[in-house]
């Protein structure tokens, strides 16, 4: 959410943002209704203020034996007290229309961001690797013979489309994936490892900005629980409500959840294979971090990604998101593509996001400043490090043989009990 004071100061460059994420002079509703708010908090203290003196001449009109200065003067108190109510009663239901109408609109963007239009307009700003060269036409994921544990037929007979079932070599795969990626953030990155629910309350989910605008984007059970998109809600609204002592800072978390999306909007794309599915599995890592620190975080956090996939040998790519694409409440995404040699293309495997104050001003998220003064909003941070499914057909494809057998990563290794590959039968050996 945004910063009502800091608009009141400086509307021209606040539409001027706003206007490159493609919203037009967004200051001036805001500040119509900021106006009448405060106009009617104003009034209600100025009525407040004349009830109270009012108050104070009744009982000198009553000890006085004056009855008509008496009666004139309740009256009065009771007239004002009834607008003190009214006129409060106003102001909040325009608090509330203010406080909608900053919730609906997407953050800030950082200078380093590139004006664009959608994903064709993302700058590259780095490579790794060089991506496999293959005798044969490479397969996607789900077409290779080692992949044979992956059962989508099943799923949908369970669940319908966008699920899939996993068993023996795929299970384990991974599984493995998802352990060396946590040990990897907690032992060498540092991440505090979490463990957090799957439902959450409603105001987790505004406090990480996914409603209200990205309501059906995600599943609310009937009790009014929603299934997290990401373990982003729960490991950064951890802070939500609190004031954090200055030196607690930076907190860096990481947890591996189940993840839930409708993919509301997405008919027709990625549906073959696991690449977009509705409940998937993600090794997610946040940062809490000092307003001075969190561009530099953003590099580290970028950093901590693509080590796991340096560690795993896929080649990759990592760009800097543009204002067309840019997710709603970050102010600035590097996005790492992973070379999928069956779709002879790089695609996306983890967003790293920067939101500055805009979650923490939701969750009403602070820290006490060491050498004293007011508490200040704390920066937010997020990431993928990685999706799991995707890094599991990156690891298929990019290993794959003209058999239809799968070489596996060295760093996974230790995590399968010494096996190297899945056989063209599916088999870890």
């Amino acid at each position: 959410m945004h910063d009502i004071k800091a608009i009141r100061e400086n509307p021209e460059e606040f539409d001027a943002i706003m206007a490159r994420r493609g919203v037009s002079d967004a200051s001036s509703s805001i500040l119509s209704i900021d106006a009448d708010r405060r106009a009617m908090i104003l009034a209600a203290e100025t009525a407040q203020a004349e009830q109270n003196a009012a108050s104070k001449l009744v009982g000198k009109a009553k000890a006085s034996g004056d009855e008509a200065e008496f009666e004139r003067l309740r009256a009065l108190v009771g007239e004002k007290k009834a607008e003190v109510a009214r006129l409060g009663e106003d102001a909040k239901a325009k608090d509330q229309d203010l406080t909608d109408l900053l919730m609906g609109l997407p953050n800030l963007i950082h200078a380093d961001v590139p004006d664009g239009d959608d994903e064709d307009d993302n700058v590259e700003i780095r490579r790794w690797g060089t991506p496999p060269s293959f005798a044969f036409t490479p397969r996607e994921h789900y077409d290779l013979p080692a992949a044979q544990g992956l059962d989508f037929e099943t799923a949908a007979k369970l669940s319908g489309s966008r699920f899939v079932v996993m068993s023996g070599a795929m299970a384990r795969l991974h599984r493995a994936l998802a352990q060396f990626m946590l040990d990897l953030h907690v032992d060498e990155h540092g991440l505090t490892e979490m463990i957090t629910p799957v439902l959450v309350r409603e105001a987790a989910m505004y406090g990480t900005n996914q409603l209200p605008k990205f309501a059906e984007d995600s599943y609310q059970t009937t009790n009014g629980w929603w299934l997290i998109p990401t373990s982003e809600v729960t490991l950064t609204n951890t802070v939500s409500g609190e004031t954090l002592a200055e030196d607690a800072l930076p907190i860096c978390m990481t947890a591996h959840t189940q993840c839930f999306r409708s993919e509301a909007g997405s008919a027709g794309k990625d549906t073959a294979g696991m690449l977009r599915q509705h409940q998937f599995e993600k090794v997610e890592m946040v940062s809490i971090t000092h307003p001075d620190d969190s561009m530099a975080e953003h590099e580290r956090m970028t950093r901590r990604a693509e080590t796991v996939l340096e560690k795993l040998g896929l080649a990759y790519r990592t760009v800097i998101l543009c204002t067309g694409d840019l997710g709603f409440g970050a102010i600035k995404t590097h996005d790492i593509e992973v070379w999928l040699p069956g779709q002879n293309t790089y695609r996306e495997i983890s967003s790293v996001s920067v939101c500055g104050a805009f979650q923490a001003r939701r969750m009403n998220a602070r820290f006490k400043p060491a050498e004293g003064g007011k508490p200040e909003f704390v920066h937010t941070l997020n990431g993928s490090g990685l999706a799991v499914g995707r890094a599991l057909i990156a690891v298929l494809e990019n290993g794959q043989q003209e058999d239809g057998s799968v070489d596996l990563p060295e760093a996974l290794h230790p995590y399968l009990g010494g096996k190297t590959r899945v056989s063209s039968e599916g088999q870890l050996a």
